[in-house]
Order: structure tokens, then C-alpha cells, then sequence
């Protein structure tokens, strides 16, 4: 059974190159203007089996819980087995849309020792992931985490560890290394569609207080309805304070700001298209400038990343920018800068622009050549002319074209897929332990920058911190 479920997934790989390979063969559309914007759709068919069934436990049962339960369960033979989460009303909610006979619990340790579970979806605040994703390894239960992997850069090569040893699937969170629209301008960038690469934007803007993290908060919120001794457990002892709980993204303590939170869908999208291993020198700054609810990070930051030359790629340096006031709205978008063009990420689609140089250099205009002597003005541009035609002065070009996927398309559903797939077939995930943590570790370095006021050195190839 599972050799037939690898050779399907072979052939739907064969289909899609063979079908990018036709996207990419195919003529530009006939445009007069040659700033025309031509859009290609990219199509292709999903096939998803249901083979072995394969039964799930939920640990964290909030936004993210909810949506990346509500996906693994589109996907054929996934049944869900219990639930766990530390806020009594959660677990109400758990029985109400997936029936009262649900087992849930409020110790994950529990779920963990259920024989009838086979993977777990770990969907809780950032400084529980590496402890729970360890107590699952060892239960022999494979790991669905969301991103960051871990919390703290000192828990990343323990979990590797650990995982490894079991010989389970660990697939991290971030959707984009999946998104067929990324593995189609990955080829355009290894192909050369924009020369050599030497520049990296990427930004995450939002303009509203629940991107900010303000999330709606229940009626009940209290020591009697949320497990705070357990929340908090390896911690000093800390008064029970809702918003720590219900909004811990907003507290170093529990989550990972900014950089934890959205520097890594970046960087995790950025790694896959360029097959980085990471920065070797990490420096950010921020500020609070609008949400000052009490928070303890910042809601705007930026971070510079220098990615020096390896064997995959050129040199190239990184800027990333989070901003929850941005006056502009939300907004994601990653801009791989090339010598000869750009290319223009956002959402499940990109587009693809080019500037290219003329063989000649140019001379007059904006120049010095008009400060020099006349009788050398002369001179200068016969030579020129002797060496370029006018040919050589003409800028190549070639038509902008933006790809986009279908209606309907779902980068989480094939993120998803991917990790059942890898369970079934005894493969690796997308989105394993050693990528996952190369993702994370520049972004949790980054925020120690801004808190430490310092830059950061990091060693993406044995994915340490240097001088640690």
C-alpha cells in the first residue's frame, strides 16, 4: 500500500514539472505595450489517497488549532482521536463541533499516552513546542508543530535529537515551502529568469488590532477556567493574568513576537526558493510606537541578514520589516532581487519583471563626460562608437508576467498533505527538523538583537551561534 502511495505522489510530481516545464516553454502574449502585465494560471490536479487511516490529536485548540485541524481533516483516511488544551472553554467548544464523546484533557500527556493516536498537531504558545514535540517523540508519535519550531535557540539541535532518534515525521507550520506557487518560481530562480541573485525584501504588514494580537477575549477567563499552575509550569511563579495567556504572542515569556511569529514564514519561504541554509550575521531594530497594551515586544521591527556565497547561491543580504500601524493595510510580500529582473511574491501568487542591461555602458546625459574639454568630448566618444554600435546601447527586453494559482487553492491543505504523505511513505516532510530550525533560529536572533542591542553571529551549517 505504501508503494503505491509513493509511486501516485511520484507521478503527481512528473505531471507538475511537466506541466511548469509547458508554462515555461510557451510563447509571451502578444502585448503592445511592453509593460502589459500577461497572467498565467497554474494548474494542476492534487491527488490525495486515503490509504492507512490515520488518527490525530489536537494540543492547543486556538486560532491556529482550529485551522490547521479544520484542514488535516479535508484530507481522506485522517480521523481525530482527542484534544487538549488548558482553557476550559476550548474543550467545550472541541465537543460541540466534533461531539460530545471526544476525549479531551487538560494534561497533553495524556493525549500522548493514547495508543490509538498516531500524530499530533501541537498548536500552543511558542514556549511549549519544544517540550511537547520532545514528549511526542518519545510516545513515537509523529509531530505536526507550528511555527516557530522552537522558542529558544538552545532547544533547536535537542529537538533535532529527538527526533531523529525516534524516526518519527516532524513537519513545522509554514504553509509557503509547500505552495506549488513557490515551487514554481524557485524553478524560474534557479533557472536564471533574474540573473544573479543579491537582494532580498520581505515584509508583513498589518493595520488592525487583531493582526496586532488584541484577540477577542472570553467571559470566564480566570485561574478557575484556565490551568495557569500548568501554563507557567517550569517558570517562576507568576500571577494568573488573561492576557498572557490569551494573547501570549504579545510576551517574550510565552511567544516570539514579530520575528518568531512572521520573520519565519519569510525566511522559510525566502530558504526554500534559494536552497539557503541561512545568515551568518544577524542585526534588528524596532520599536513600540502604537499598541502599548502592555506588551513587552515591539510592533514594528526590521532586521538585515547577510547570506554569504555558497555553492547553491551568490552572496546576497535580506531585509525584513514587520509593521501593525502600517497605514498601508495588510500586506506580505517577498522581493528577490536579481541582476536582470524581480521577482514579486505575494500570497499564492507572484509576478516576474526584468531590467536588464545593455552590453554597452552608455555615454553623455547624465555623464562627466560634458565637463571635460571639447576636443576630448570627441575623442571619448569616438572611441566609444569605435567599440559599441548602436545595438549594444538598446536595453533587452522581455514582457512582466504574473503567475497565480486556481481559485481554491489552499498552500495549508498541500502543507498538510505532505506531512500525512510523509507518514505513510516513511519520507521526509517539506518542512523537516533541520530546515524548520534553520528558519527559525536567524529569526529568534534577530529578536535577541533588538533586546540585546548587538548583532548576532550565527553558523548556519552546524546551526550554532558562534562563540557559544
Amino acid at each position: 500500500m505504501n508503494k503505491d502511495y509513493a509511486s501516485t505522489r511520484r507521478k503527481f510530481l512528473q505531471q507538475l514539472s511537466a506541466s511548469a516545464a509547458m508554462l515555461a516553454a510557451s510563447p509571451f502574449a502578444s502585448v503592445a505595450n511592453p509593460e502589459q502585465l500577461e497572467e498565467r494560471i497554474i494548474r494542476y490536479q492534487r491527488p490525495i489517497s486515503a490509504n492507512d487511516t490515520i488518527r490525530i490529536g489536537l494540543i492547543g485548540t486556538g486560532i491556529m488549532g482550529h485551522q490547521d485541524l479544520q484542514t488535516a481533516l479535508k484530507i481522506p483516511g485522517i480521523e481525530l482521536a482527542g484534544a487538549c488544551d488548558l482553557y476550559t472553554g476550548r474543550l467545550d467548544r472541541m465537543k460541540e463541533l466534533y461531539g460530545s464523546s471526544l476525549y479531551t484533557t487538560q494534561d497533553y500527556r495524556e493525549l500522548l499516552n493514547k495508543k490509538d493516536i498516531d500524530a499530533v498537531i501541537i498548536a500552543t504558545s511558542d514556549h511549549w513546542h519544544a517540550r511537547i514535540a520532545t514528549d511526542a517523540f518519545r510516545k513515537n508519535k509523529h509531530v505536526y508543530c507550528e511555527k516557530p519550531m522552537v522558542h529558544k535557540i538552545r532547544e533547536g539541535l535537542p529537538l533535532i535529537g529527538a527526533q531523529r532518534l525516534s524516526k518519527k515525521v516532524l513537519q513545522v507550520g509554514s504553509q509557503r515551502v509547500s505552495s506549488i506557487a513557490y515551487i514554481k518560481a524557485k524553478e524560474l530562480y534557479k533557472a536564471g529568469e533574474i540573473g544573479a541573485l543579491n537582494c532580498v525584501e520581505a515584509t508583513y504588514d498589518r493595520q488592525s488590532a487583531i493582526g496586532a494580537w488584541e484577540y477577542t477575549m472570553p467571559t470566564d477567563a480566570s485561574a478557575q477556567t484556565v490551568d495557569w499552575r500548568r501554563y507557567i509550569s517550569g517558570m517562576p511563579p507568576i500571577p494568573f493574568d488573561p492576557k498572557k495567556f490569551f494573547w501570549w504572542r504579545n510576551y517574550k515569556a510565552f511567544g516570539t513576537g514579530m520575528a518568531g511569529d512572521l520573520f519565519v514564514h519569510l525566511l522559510s519561504g525566502i530558504h526554500m526558493i534559494t536552497d539557503s541554509k541561512g545568515p551568518n550575521r544577524i542585526v534588528s531594530s524596532g520599536q513600540l510606537s502604537y499598541w502599548k497594551d502592555g506588551r513587552d515586544v515591539p510592533d514594528v521591527m526590521t532586521s538585515i541578514l547577510d547570506y554569504p556565497a555558497t555553492k547553491d547561491h551568490p552572496a546576497f543580504q535580506v531585509m525584513l520589516r514587520v509593521n501593525f500601524i502600517s497605514g498601508g493595510g495588510n500586506k506580505s510580500v517577498i522581493r528577490l532581487y536579481g541582476t536582470e529582473g524581480v521577482i514579486e511574491m505575494e500570497g499564492n501568487s507572484f509576478t516576474v519583471t526584468h531590467s536588464m542591461l545593455p552590453k554597452a555602458p552608455g555615454i553623455g546625459g547624465y555623464d562627466a563626460l560634458n565637463t571635460y574639454p571639447t576636443a576630448m568630448q570627441e575623442e571619448l566618444k569616438r572611441q566609444y562608437y569605435t567599440r559599441w554600435t548602436k545595438d549594444d546601447e538598446k536595453r533587452p527586453e522581455k514582457a512582466p508576467v504574473k503567475y497565480k494559482m486556481h481559485d481554491g487553492y489552499s498552500d495549508h491543505l498541500d502543507h498538510f498533505t505532505n506531512f500525512f504523505d510523509a507518514i505513510r511513505t516513511g519520507t521526509m516532510a517539506n518542512e523537516g527538523p533541520e530546515f524548520a530550525f534553520r528558519a527559525a533560529a536567524p529569526c529568534l536572533a534577530a529578536n535577541d538583537s533588538y533586546f540585546q542591542k548587538r548583532i548576532i553571529f550565527w553558523d548556519p551549517i552546524n546551526m550554532r551561534l558562534k562563540g557559544a
